[in-house]
């Protein structure tokens, strides 16, 4: 069991490169794991180990055929069984089990007699005991979906398995789960995803990136420990450069002021040099000037331009810093009083088996749990007034509030990002200002044409807290809801870092334990 990659190039259709030259292999049980920045070329790399791409240049051989679990699941017009790949064999074990004797339908089965009880066990092993083969994947939640693709691993024991953001949607018993089945599984695994601890169960990580992959023999947490020795490494070479810089550009500017002495110098004993030399010396002292001119100013570019490669090394997003202005309420204000709350959509029953009793003050940090289709972000639109209980009822003081939901539909429209922030400019700022702000939020002015809704979940939780900025709005409550979901690790890192120093009250549904443990949460709200 391996795979061995061999000087893989891809090019996208428009025949710009996205990766070239890459050289790895995953060995025997191996346990490997990709980070990178969004649009390093993560999901594209599973998708050429795969088969369902193929590489512009090199070579991908695996000893088996890989089991891939996409990060959008997609096809919803798929019955349960056909999304597992199994539809042909339960209708041919029917069908025998039925008394037919067609030789189409005992080819078709190959003597797999135990895959209906293979399915019920897998379903059952990812808490989906309640679903049928028949049932259509478009009735599923997102969380069951996502259950239902994993529950193949164990249906088809396959020998290598890629896997792209799997514990996307899954409720924290399921995370557990997965976790598990990573530990216990002994097939060779190539996984991307930004679920800290999911990475810290693979033994291996590789950094995809314009440089190319280069591995690191340890978890995510030994990679952490590794990129943090070469960042202060890279540290030292910039504060080396800038450095080397400031002196290249002091030592100009005194041979320039010595020079032009010089010339000063020469031009007041010029009245007793005799004529014929007069313009000799006068060339002779320009070509000085210039040829040395020359010399300190390639030595100042070649610095710049090794300083600019360096800092293009560490990263925009690695420094960058968001900050609100505090809440204007006070500690301890009631904000929101939910008393025997309960819900139920149209013809359901309600969702929660006891009506909810529940106080929000300002500056709590609330953390929402509950398993998948528990109800919490129909809980959380309740609290908002997005939703009216269907019994008991909800008190809400007079305050603010932002709602950043996985997908960021705030940003997620069909406009410009110069378009959108003009509307969020309540200030009137100049024009000059609103770009300042863009660009600190890593939006330069080449980019500002871009549809907003063509943005990585990044780039456009970056927008909206840029337009919150520009908007001069600090909300009195942020509701989060799995707002981990679409970002890489250094943008989850920057949301966090956003999250953390933000004095305001927060609630937030989300399963990413190292998120919530980095937000701050003070306490624990479960839907049952």
């Amino acid at each position: 069991m391996s795979i061995i990659i061999s000087d893989l190039s891809y090019c996208y259709p428009n025949q710009q490169p996205l990766f070239s030259h890459l050289n790895f292999s995953v060995q025997k049980q191996e346990k490997l794991s990709v980070v990178g920045d969004n649009g390093a070329g993560k999901t594209t790399l599973l998708k050429l180990m795969a088969g369902i791409l193929q590489p512009t240049e090199g070579s991908i051989i695996c000893s088996s055929t890989p089991y891939y679990i996409p990060q959008h699941t997609g096809a919803l017009n798929q019955t349960v069984a056909e999304a597992l790949s199994v539809s042909g064999k339960l209708t041919a074990l029917d069908a025998i089990i039925n008394g037919s004797i067609s030789q189409s339908d005992y080819d078709i089965l190959d003597d797999d007699w135990d895959i209906e009880s293979r399915c019920l066990s897998a379903l059952a092993y990812w808490q989906l005991p309640h679903v049928k083969s028949d049932a259509s994947m478009e009735s599923l939640s997102g969380g069951e979906r996502a259950k239902v693709c994993l529950a193949g691993l164990l249906i088809h024991h396959p020998e290598i398995v890629l896997l792209d953001e799997p514990s996307n949607h899954l409720d924290g018993v399921g995370r557990k789960l997965l976790y598990q089945y990573i530990q216990e599984s002994k097939a060779v695994m190539v996984v991307v995803s930004h679920d800290i601890s999911l990475l810290d169960h693979l033994e291996t990580t590789c950094e995809l990136s314009e440089s190319g992959m280069k591995g690191y023999g340890g978890n995510y947490h030994f990679y952490r420990e590794q990129k943090a020795v070469e960042d202060q490494a890279l540290d030292a070479r910039i504060d080396s450069e800038e450095k080397a810089l400031q002196l290249a550009s002091r030592k100009a500017q005194e041979v320039k002021e010595r020079q032009q002495k010089r010339l000063e110098k020469g031009q007041k004993n010029k009245a007793e040099v005799p004529r014929i030399f007069k313009k000799t010396l006068t060339n002779s002292s320009e070509n000085t000037a210039s040829r040395l001119k020359g010399q300190h100013d390639e030595i100042i570019q070649n610095s710049r331009m090794k300083l600019s490669e360096l800092k293009q090394q560490k990263g925009s997003l690695k420094t960058l810093r968001i900050d609100f202005d505090n809440t204007s309420l006070h500690s301890g204000k009631l904000l929101v009083d939910a008393e025997r709350v309960n819900f139920a959509y149209p013809e359901c029953p309600k969702l929660w088996k006891a009506p909810i009793d529940f106080k929000l003050f300002s500056n709590d940090r609330i953390l929402l749990l509950g398993d998948n289709g528990s109800g919490k972000t129909t809980f959380v639109k309740l609290l908002t007034g997005l939703l009216t209980p269907s019994s008991g009822g909800i008190r809400r003081a007079d305050f603010n509030w932002i709602y950043l939901d996985q997908d960021y539909s705030q940003v997620n429209v069909d406009c410009t990002i110069d378009q959108l922030v003009e509307k969020y400019n309540l200030q009137n700022l100049p024009e000059h200002e609103v770009r300042l702000r863009l660009n600190r939020f890593l939006f330069p002015s080449d980019t500002l044409n871009k549809k907003c809704n063509r943005l990585s979940g990044g780039e456009k939780m970056r927008l909206y807290l840029c337009c919150l900025m520009i908007s001069n709005q600090t909300p009195d409550l942020i509701l989060l809801d799995e707002p981990t979901n679409n970002l890489d690790i250094l943008n989850l890192e920057v949301l966090a870092r956003t999250i953390k120093s933000y004095r305001g009250s927060l609630l937030v549904i989300s399963h990413d334990e190292h998120f919530v443990k980095e937000v701050g949460v003070t306490d624990r709200l479960v839907l049952d």
